[in-house]
């Protein structure tokens, strides 16, 4: 037998009482653990991030990370078994590793069902307010709050005007220059609106919408459209009016494109240009944390998000709370099985059931088009340990610190009001779910990933906080924050404050990896369009494809064009 390692060398517990450990670093078969006085030998061999027991689990117990149930054995697990189910043998069945699976599963996914007893519901209580409240340099609106920058917006009303609205940002960007209050003049193009008819997403496009409008980040905004789309600027508008959005609280103009695209570029340059000089009269003051709104976010999950990256970003969005700030929890079904951690510390118990009901919604709207949320973990959550949707969302949920209370739900897209943390109800599309978290106020962005997502948001900074110390390594370049330094042994409430320090120096304006690559995209909440069985048949009974071309349709004369060439006996070239 090889000489024993320490556990705390190779492995992580999420939390004590775990009957489950991660492993730290790619871990061989035969290795010799010594843990809490006692050894043991782990049975496979088995990559960063996954799971072996550290007690003897018997069949028909649960496996436990973070105290809370994910699986239940079927067989019987010794200290030292690579924890495995069906869906990660098969995973990694697919890649070409170089050391031996087990034969089989020694658990199945399990979910277990959360119900609310109000006869025994305990109210929360929030954080302590902090006797030290800080401040960060930001842009004070009238009526909209304070800004993390100070931007010109470019809004693609719809996803037929995107094009047009990133080659305007093109002719426009110089400005910046000359501006230094301004910092940038952004494009804004998304993917919905487009259609003909009226999108089972209406609302909540013009609701997105309404909020980047309004953002307290944008300084000025000229909004694009054709007219005959789904969604129109008359339809932004009103909606803007009956909801009671302050647009006028800025420099603001719908357009529409009735030109030909070198007059409708210079129109809607003019315009911008007028602007200039009004949008950068605004300087950066010393405003309190309290005005701080964090959207708190993952992609390219790992195994250490739940144990390094989304408990620093909790960190810090506790400390904003204890300023009077505000933290906004999303992506509904990435939360399914985590419903008991959620709820610890929820205001009352109407925040527990409508959070529940979210929940239970969204499952509701996975099965209208046949499919279920447990096959929400992707190729890569798996191959970097996330066995299943349980143990994603535990891991999600750790966005929520302990000491923080869920003060309540809002809508995708609804305006945050007060302080405090919020969920809102979103899709696990990370940069949809964004989107509906920029609407709702949130002028900085928390993403935490482990295997290196690189999304950046247009028009508010996103600090990138990565899972592990060999991950930053690598993706040193992109990420901003390293939260593997906790799992190198740095004490939480050290990492913690460092971050919190760069926090508020990227809200005074010090620019985030994503802002110095100016790469950045928005997707709003897609339209879903809702299926029944009624039509299979009617479906089926239709001919199928002949392999003849389709006709084109063109509401108009033929007519004829050209080109200049060079004919050879290879065929016809261009002329340059």
């Amino acid at each position: 037998m090889s000489e024993a390692v320490s556990f705390d060398d190779v492995a992580r517990l999420p939390l004590p009482g775990d009957n489950v450990a991660i492993a730290t670093r790619r871990l061989e078969a035969g290795t010799n653990i010594r843990n809490s006085g006692r050894e043991f030998v782990l049975s496979h061999t088995m990559l960063e991030g996954h799971r072996f027991s550290i007690v003897r689990i018997e069949e028909g117990e649960p496996l436990l990370s973070w105290n809370l149930p994910f699986g239940v054995a079927i067989r019987s697990i010794a200290p030292g078994d690579y924890v495995s189910n069906a869906g990660i043998i098969e995973a990694l069945g697919l890649r070409d590793l170089d050391f031996d699976l087990p034969d089989s599963p020694n658990f199945e996914d399990r979910i277990v069902p959360f119900d609310i007893d109000e006869t025994t519901f305990q109210p929360g209580r929030q954080v302590d307010p902090t006797d030290h409240p800080r401040t960060f340099e930001g842009y004070r609106r009238n009526k909209r709050g304070v800004g993390t920058r100070n931007m010109i917006l470019l809004l693609g009303t719809s996803s037929r005007t995107g094009s047009f609205v990133k080659r305007l940002e093109d002719r426009l960007k110089h400005h910046v220059d000359a501006h230094p209050n301004i910092d940038g003049i952004v494009a804004v193009a998304h993917t919905e609106g487009g259609e003909t008819g009226r999108p089972n997403n209406y609302e909540y496009v013009l609701r997105t919408l309404s909020g980047f409008c309004v953002h307290a980040n944008v300084g000025a905004v000229l909004a694009v459209d054709y007219g005959a789309e789904a969604i129109t600027n008359e339809d932004l508008a009103t909606y803007i009016d009956q909801h009671d959005y302050p647009i006028d609280d800025l420099p603001h103009r719908f357009l529409r494109i009735d030109k030909d695209l070198e007059d409708s570029l210079s129109e809607a340059q003019a315009i911008v240009e007028t602007w200039l000089d009004s949008v950068n009269a605004t300087p950066r003051t010393a405003e309190p944390v309290s005005e701080l709104k964090i959207a708190l976010q993952c992609g390219g999950s790992d195994a250490f998000s739940g144990v390094s990256g989304n408990p620093l970003a909790s960190w810090v969005a506790r400390e904003v709370i204890r300023n009077g700030g505000a933290a906004n929890l999303a992506e509904t079904d990435e939360l399914i099985g985590a419903e008991a951690y959620v709820l610890q510390n929820a205001k009352d118990v109407n925040t527990a059931q409508r959070f529940v009901e979210k929940v239970e919604g969204y499952k509701e709207l996975a099965a209208w088009h046949g499919t279920t949320a447990e096959g929400n973990p992707s190729g890569g959550n798996k191959y970097r340990g996330l066995y299943n949707i349980v143990l994603k969302s535990i891991g999600a949920a750790m966005k929520r610190h302990p000491d923080v209370r869920l003060d309540g739900v809002i809508e995708y897209g609804e305006p945050i009001r007060d302080t405090g943390f919020y969920f809102m109800d979103s899709p696990g599309n990370d940069l949809e779910s964004i989107a509906g978290q920029v609407a709702s106020g949130c002028n900085m962005i928390f993403f935490v990933t482990g295997n290196g997502s690189i999304t950046n948001f247009p028009f508010v900074p996103t600090l990138k906080i990565i899972t592990t110390t060999g991950r930053y390594e690598l993706l040193s370049g992109e990420m901003d924050v390293n939260a593997g330094a906790y799992l190198d042994g740095t004490p939480m409430d050290d990492v913690g404050a460092a971050f919190y320090e760069q926090t508020l120096l990227a809200a005074s304006g010090e620019r985030s990896k994503g802002e110095l690559a100016e790469h950045a995209q928005v997707s709003l909440w897609r339209n879903w369009r809702q299926t029944t069985t009624k039509n299979l048949a009617s479906i089926a009974s239709l001919p199928g494809p002949t392999g003849q071309a389709l006709s084109i349709e063109y509401p108009g004369p033929a007519f004829e064009q050209t080109f200049s060439a060079r004919v050879t006996d290879d065929g016809t070239t261009s002329a340059e």
